[in-house]
C-alpha cells in the first residue's frame, strides 16, 4: 500500500481531484490531498492561475512543502499541472520519496538539481496535442526524462484536452482517464508492493473514474483493482513513450516559469 501526497491544478482542488484521490483510495492506498487554494475553486483556468500568480507560486509551492513536512518521508508525490511544481521539487529533493506521478505537465529535472535522483521511479502522463503539455515544451522535458532517469516513463494520449482526468471540467476524458488511472494503479503497486486482499478475500476496486460511485464490489478471484478498458479501435490511447511517433510542436523559452498552470 502506498502512502501518496495528492497535489491539485490551477482550478483549485475540485471534485474531480477528489473523485481521483478516492479512486486511490479504493484501490487500497492512503491518499493525502491538501488545498493549497485555501477553499478557493475557479471556474476557468485563467481565474486560478491568476490567484496562484497573484499569492506567489512560491507561496504555492511553500504551502505544499509545509503538507509534505508533516508526513512520513516515504511517499509517492502526485501533481495536476500546477500541482506538477510542487510534486516533482518534493520528488527530487525530499529523501526517501517511492516516486512521482506527473499528470500533463513535467519541468526539466535540472530545476530542481543536477539529476533526476535515482531509486525514484517516476511516471508522466499528457495528451499529444495538448497546447500546455504539448505546445510549451513540458513533453519535451518528459521525454528527456524517460532517457535519462534509470526509471521513467512517459505516456501519451491522442487528444488536445487539459485536464483530461477531471471528472468535474469539460476536458474529462473518461478512456484516456480510466487508461490513466490504470496505469496510476500499477505504477502504485510497482513502486510499494500490491495491496492484499481483505480476510473477505475482496480486493480493492477504484473503480470506474467519473462520480458518483458506489462501493465497490469485485469479488474473490475477480480482476486486478484497476480499471482495465480495451482501447478504441482507431487508436492506441496512452502509448509509452518509446513506442509512440515524434510529436511536431513549438516550445517556448525559459522553464518553470511558463508551466504555471
Amino acid at each position: 500500500m502506498a502512502e501518496v501526497l495528492v497535489f491539485h491544478h490551477g482550478h483549485g482542488l475540485t471534485d474531480g481531484v477528489r473523485e481521483f484521490a478516492e479512486q486511490l483510495r479504493r484501490a487500497g492506498h492512503t491518499v493525502h490531498v491538501p488545498d493549497l487554494f485555501e477553499g478557493r475553486v475557479f471556474d476557468s483556468l485563467e481565474e486560478g492561475i491568476g490567484y496562484a500568480a497573484s499569492t506567489g507560486f512560491g507561496t504555492i509551492t511553500e504551502r505544499a512543502t509545509a503538507v509534505a513536512e508533516g508526513l512520513p518521508a516515504e511517499l509517492v508525490y502526485l501533481g495536476f499541472s500546477l500541482g506538477v511544481l510542487p510534486a516533482q521539487k518534493l520528488a527530487q529533493t525530499r529523501p526517501g520519496a517511492r516516486g512521482a506521478l506527473l499528470l500533463e505537465a513535467c519541468v526539466p529535472a535540472s530545476e530542481f538539481g543536477d539529476a533526476w535522483p535515482r531509486g525514484v521511479p517516476v511516471q508522466v502522463h499528457g495528451m499529444d496535442a495538448d497546447p500546455f503539455f504539448a505546445g510549451e515544451g513540458d513533453v519535451d522535458a518528459a521525454r528527456a526524462l524517460v532517457e535519462t532517469a534509470p526509471d521513467a516513463e512517459l505516456f501519451l494520449y491522442p487528444g488536445n484536452r487539459h485536464l483530461f482526468t477531471d471528472g468535474s471540467l469539460p476536458s474529462y476524458d473518461e478512456h484516456a482517464s480510466t487508461q490513466a488511472v490504470r496505469r496510476v494503479c500499477d505504477f502504485l503497486d510497482r513502486v510499494t508492493g500490491p495491496t492484499p486482499p481483505d480476510p473477505r478475500g475482496n480486493r480493492p476496486d477504484p473503480a470506474t473514474p467519473r462520480p458518483p460511485r458506489g462501493p465497490p464490489t469485485t469479488p474473490t478471484g475477480g480482476p486486478p483493482p484497476c480499471p482495465v478498458v480495451p482501447n478504441p479501435p482507431q487508436a492506441e490511447a496512452g502509448l509509452p513513450f518509446r513506442a509512440a511517433p515524434p510529436i511536431p510542436f513549438t516550445s517556448r523559452p525559459g522553464s518553470a516559469t511558463v508551466r504555471h498552470r
